[in-house]
């Protein structure tokens, strides 16, 4: 099969949401119907022995929140064409929001989840902001209409004032709550009614062509049709029509109700979706721009996680392949220690479960086992050396000292806490004169995370106490003796991070600005690209 056939069949998408808006559960219901998973583990059934397939960490089968990003891949038939679809599933707690940015930055489209009793709420904002910077497409779902929520006219006023982007509905609500009965899809002129149920039903949409027919009253009730065509005709006389193009620069999206717990509207969504969405696109590198159907193999890692199998201690980082084609055992090289590597065992994820990939193309996610090589924003290739660039690395918000409760157990827990910065689950640094352990994150819940999976993963019994820093500048000076005078009398504030850059820690914003003024020499940096 040709290389552009391949490219043009593949969806490479995450889904982004408030936490609590339905994100997960839509996320199963999608591999539901695209017959990757048999039964849909509801998140909320968090007692219960199934957990959602996208949530396989301990502690988030525990809280019943989505921490880590999934990868998930599965194939799907829509309209006599046979798609092929790479799902990521982001972190919906705001703490997470760094993983969230990073896995955004390996999407051709993203997929919004609205909760409709809510409207826009602030972590959805702030995901916008990195969609914008990229000018990612977007489709969005208003979820939840089996339940009482604003109106769906207000929700879509909600959409465009707070998020700036125009909205362009492509299905219709007829009720809500205990009076919803369906919606209407506009995008295809049909009737679907509303039954409520967790199995992938497939009820037949009834085709209308136009609003005014009589079986409408037959099918809703007078009174629904009546409102039904009331909404329709204020929306459309309000509406802007679609248009692909502002679509695909991200100044518009097509919107779908539903109610993903019910399995309502899912398959709508997901048939538009395919449609609509676009194949993989160019990628910029630092040198130029990559196209997906060049014949060299591009590549970059935007995530590394480990221990997903805890029978084996395993790592695993996350690639998106930007051109050509993969082939397993093929060597590539790696830009940034300057080394061949043979990518042998390569691994295309159903959340949890792997299986052997034998070839893959631009667009697709895969799994190649890291043995402490590899992070974040690396770049590999056949042969051109490229850096793709726009990965991010925050300066933490917050920081924590780490007390280790075992003192016979410092080899283990360094090596807990490498692994996990390597991941980019939380940030880690040492201070320069004393050489303790400090955690910074951009939320508290890392924390958290962090101990308890150094206890789970690594048989590390630790716990953090408050520390009085709370703001971090990677620093950079061109004159070495204005540096060393720097670190001789900063020495108490600062340390190094990971890849052992020096980093400038404050108390406060006053303290950093102060700093900075009387240091012009110095150059004090928010973000480190991992480049």
């Amino acid at each position: 099969m040709s290389l552009n056939k391949e490219i043009n069949k593949r969806r490479t998408f995450g889904i982004i949401s408030h936490p609590d808006s339905g994100k997960t559960t839509l996320t199963e219901k999608l591999l539901l119907f695209g017959g990757a998973i048999q039964m849909a583990g509801a998140v909320k059934a968090r007692r219960a022995s199934r957990h959602a397939t996208s949530d396989w960490m301990q502690i988030e089968q525990e809280r019943g929140i989505s921490v880590a990003s999934s990868v998930m891949k599965f194939n799907y038939q829509h309209g006599g064409k046979e798609y092929e679809i790479n799902l990521l599933d982001t972190p919906g707690h705001q703490d997470f929001s760094e993983d969230t940015y990073r896995v955004l930055t390996a999407v051709d489209s993203a997929m919004m989840v609205i909760d409709s009793g809510k409207g826009v709420e602030a972590q959805t904002e702030k995901l916008m902001e990195v969609c914008r910077m990229r000018n990612t497409p977007i489709v969005t779902f208003i979820n939840k209409l089996d339940r009482e929520g604003l109106d769906p006219l207000e929700l879509l006023a909600d959409i465009e004032n707070k998020l700036q982007i125009e909205c362009v509905p492509m299905s219709w609500p007829i009720g809500m709550g205990k009076s919803f009965k369906g919606v209407f899809n506009l995008y295809k002129n049909e009737l679907n009614l509303f039954t409520p149920s967790a199995s992938t039903r497939h009820a037949d949409a009834v085709h209308i062509e136009d609003l005014s027919d009589p079986r409408l009253d037959e099918l809703l009730g007078s009174q629904a049709a009546d409102e039904l065509r009331d909404g329709v005709e204020l929306m459309q006389g309000a509406a802007i029509p679609f248009d692909r193009e502002q679509f695909l620069n991200g100044g518009q999206t097509p919107v779908f109700f539903g109610s993903a717990v019910n399995n309502f509207g899912v398959r709508e969504l997901l048939d538009a979706f395919v449609e609509l969405a676009p194949a993989p696109g160019p990628r910029a590198a630092a040198e130029r721009m990559v196209e997906p159907d060049e014949k060299d193999f591009s590549a970059f890692a935007f995530k590394i996680q480990a221990n997903m199998d805890p029978a084996h201690r395993d790592r695993i980082a996350f690639f998106r392949i930007c051109s050509g084609k993969f082939s397993r055992g093929m060597t590539v090289r790696h830009h940034r220690i300057g080394k061949d590597v043979k990518l042998a065992n390569a691994t295309i994820f159903m959340a949890q479960d792997r299986a052997h990939v034998e070839e893959a193309y631009a667009g697709d996610i895969i799994g190649i086992h890291n043995h402490g090589t590899i992070r974040i924003g690396d770049t590999f290739t056949s042969k051109e050396p490229l850096k793709f660039t726009g990965i991010p690395n925050f300066a933490p918000e917050m920081f924590r000292r780490i007390r280790l409760n075992d003192p016979m157990k410092r080899k283990q827990l360094h090596k807990g806490l490498m692994q996990l910065s390597e991941e980019g689950a939380v940030q880690v640094f040492r201070t320069v004169l004393t050489g303790d352990y400090l955690l910074g994150a951009v939320g508290v819940l890392q924390f958290d995370v962090a101990v308890a999976r150094l206890k789970a993963e690594y048989n590390v019994d630790a716990d953090y106490v408050g520390t009085d820093f709370k703001l971090a500048r990677w620093i950079k000076c061109d004159n070495a003796a204005k540096l060393k005078e720097f670190e001789r009398v900063f020495a108490a504030s600062l340390a190094l991070d990971s890849d052992d850059s020096l980093a400038y820690l404050a108390p406060d914003a006053w303290k950093l600005r102060y700093t900075e003024e009387q240091w012009p020499e110095v150059k004090f940096f928010k973000t480190r690209e991992n480049l």
